[in-house]
């Protein structure tokens, strides 16, 4: 257990550690310390603190909900569907509330201002009356507004005071008001009334409010009650003891809904003259009884038929009946939308998984014509080219592998050790421009006093001219064994060799017309060294003439064939130098001389032989070195455009 909750406080960050360790300090400080100035502090900063790291972790589940496209897309309609269409619908159901209530405000506000200056009237016609008929005229007055003011009382004061009816106790106010009609609060009671003074003749009209009055200031809009902000089953009773019949307006139809609103009326006070107060007047009423007090209807005359307000009703049911239509076929159609988009998105996602992890073979399904369905098929064309990469990298990794044995054998093809030799200094190197190459070098010992060496182009380059290189080596080899009993009689000042360069380089010939194709052939250059008497002989078979320095001056050697492997019986002849102290032969192949620069300009067997005589005087290897990089520098490029061999000979 103690491991577990170890586990899983480190997996939460600072700011829970933080909400914990204030929580727990918070929960001390009201154990030890209740209703104290820390506890409070601690107990404000844990919840400052809970809030925060609730925010957090809302914003992190949010994150995970949100991470599949599917929630994404639902909270994207939410954001842009659903929650617009919640606040339009209640910005227009709160302006059709506010409008309602704004309008029956207006309604009982007019009719009541109008009522009480009909009650204005009449006190100033009786304010305006002689005396000696103002009571006649009081009683009359007061049997005509009994209808319309159950418990109406009048007071009129001219030097004496008369009330009606008599056994009224009404006083007439304090002095100070002047014509004035409203609401009056007397004695804690609510009225209407009526001020009128003319001269020293004031009259006072009092009517006590109740919910009849109320009621009736604009029939049959609802219910109206002071300083109540709920309606009343049980009505007031009546001063004669009826009851009046419940004014609260029966619902017409589903979106009859009720309309409250509160209403603050001025409120005169009786004993203070000129003094006001706000009282809070509330109506309850239906937006079809709001309908027909503007439209001027009564319910009676609209008893058994078709209404404005239901054809209305009806028309607005119908409208927001096809809203809904509309919406469920919207919300179908998105969904489907959705499915199809994160269905392919799913599958997109499953097949990644899979080639994630070399699954290759995996294919997607595709349905449709549009855009999702194209990106399915690409996926799949993506997989199949994939899955011929892969299999062309396995191929490329076995034939790189092979290569790379083939360079290894190769390497061992070449010679490992320098010719024995008292007069005769050897150096050579070949850099191949891929992992193997087609030139081809070769040095050996023939006799106690006699040696070859070869220089060579196979045609091409890669693995089939590394292959001809070692058939060329090879049948080279084989012959120089063989030579001696092909070495022609004779002398040759004054010894004799022990073979022709002529015959071997003819005979290595036919060998590589019969067993090769017949595109492929190879320049090459064979010479037999005396150690004694320093004579090189040789025979060039097509090959770039090699570079003789003698004293500083450079000259080529001669062509004495074709090349071979090209033609079955082709001639070669072969020719001789003395080779005296300090002499240099160089061989070279074309991948020397023929690489070009940015401009297209080869290095050239001039440029090389300058070079050579400047170095003439230098170590064989640091000849070599020198012209591997003055090619490099000539091209700028790190690769080479062709496999790149020296020999070099020095006479010691």
């Amino acid at each position: 257990m103690f491991a577990r909750l170890k586990a899983l406080l480190r997996k939460l960050g600072r700011l829970d550690r933080a909400f914990l360790f204030v929580l727990a300090l918070a929960c001390a400080g009201n154990l030890l310390a209740p209703a104290g100035m820390t506890e409070l502090v601690l107990t404000v900063l844990a919840f400052l603190l809970a809030v925060v790291v609730a925010i957090k972790w809302l914003v992190v589940a949010v994150k995970k909900v949100i991470w599949r496209l599917r929630y994404r897309l639902l909270v994207a309609y939410l954001l842009i569907a659903v929650v617009p269409l919640v606040l339009v619908g209640i910005l227009v159901w709160s302006g059709i509330s506010v409008l309602g209530g704004q309008l029956a405000t207006y309604l009982v506000t007019t009719e009541l201002e109008r009522t009480t200056s009909d009650m204005l009237t009449p006190a100033r016609g009786l304010a305006w009356t002689p005396p000696a008929s103002r009571l006649e005229h009081a009683r009359w007055l007061a049997h005509v507004l009994w209808f319309r003011f159950p418990g109406i009382e009048i007071v009129m004061r001219d030097g004496t005071t008369s009330r009606l009816p008599e056994d009224s106790t009404l006083t007439p106010p304090p002095s100070g008001w002047s014509d004035a009609s409203g609401l009056m609060r007397k004695d804690g009671r609510l009225c209407l009334w009526a001020h009128a003074v003319h001269g020293s003749s004031e009259v006072t009209i009092v009517v006590p409010v109740t919910r009849r009055i109320l009621n009736n200031l604009v029939p049959h809009l609802g219910e109206m009650q002071f300083r109540r902000a709920r309606r009343v089953a049980v009505p007031e009773a009546l001063p004669d003891g009826g009851a009046p019949p419940n004014s609260f307006p029966p619902q017409e139809a589903f979106l009859d809904r009720e309309v409250s609103e509160g209403i603050l009326v001025p409120v005169a006070i009786w004993n203070s003259p000129g003094k006001f107060e706000g009282d809070l007047l509330f109506l309850f009423t239906r937006y079809s009884a709001l309908f027909r007090a503007i439209s001027g209807q009564e319910a009676e005359q609209l008893k058994g038929e078709t209404t404005v307000l239901t054809a209305w009703m009806s028309v607005f049911i119908i409208v927001v009946a096809v809203f809904v239509i509309v919406e469920l076929v919207s919300v179908v159609i998105g969904v489907r939308l959705t499915r199809t988009i994160t269905r392919a998105v799913h599958n997109l996602y499953q097949g990644t998984q899979r080639i994630r992890a070399g699954d290759f073979s995996h294919r997607i399904e595709a349905h449709g014509n549009d855009q999702l369905a194209e990106l399915s098929g690409s996926f799949n064309r993506m997989t199949e080219d994939l899955e011929r990469l892969v299999e062309v990298a396995k191929e490329k990794e076995r034939l790189q592998s092979e290569i790379e044995i083939a360079r290894e054998v190769q390497n061992q093809l070449f010679p490992r050790c320098l010719p024995a030799s008292n007069t005769l200094e050897l150096a050579a190197m070949c850099v191949p421009a891929r992992l193997v190459s087609g030139d081809y070098y070769d040095y050996m010992n023939l006799e106690a006093s006699q040696l070859a060496f070869a220089i060579g182009d196979v045609a091409g380059k890669g693995i089939s001219a590394a292959l001809l290189m070692a058939t060329v080596q090879s049948t080279m080899r084989a012959q120089l064994r063989a030579g001696r009993d092909f070495a022609p009689a004779g002398d040759n000042g004054g010894h004799r060799l022990p073979l022709s360069t002529a015959s071997l380089v003819s005979r290595l010939n036919q060998q590589l017309f019969a067993f090769t194709s017949p595109e492929k052939f190879a320049t090459f250059y064979f010479a037999l060294y005396d150690d004694v008497t320093g004579m090189l002989t040789y025979t060039n078979a097509g090959h770039l003439p090699p570079i003789l320095v003698r004293n500083g001056d450079a000259t080529r050697l001669d062509v004495t064939g074709t090349v071979i492997g090209a033609f079955a019986f082709s001639e070669y002849g072969e020719s001789s130098v003395q080779l005296e102290p300090g002499d240099l032969l160089v061989g070279f192949t074309d991948g020397v001389t023929e690489p070009e620069n940015e401009f297209g300009e080869m290095f050239g067997e001039d440029r090389l032989s300058n070079l050579i005589v400047k170095h003439a005087a230098r170590e064989t290897g640091e000849i070599i070195t020198a012209v591997m990089e003055s090619v490099r520098q000539w091209t700028g490029s790190p690769e080479l455009q062709d496999d790149m061999t020296l020999l070099l000979a020095r006479r010691i």
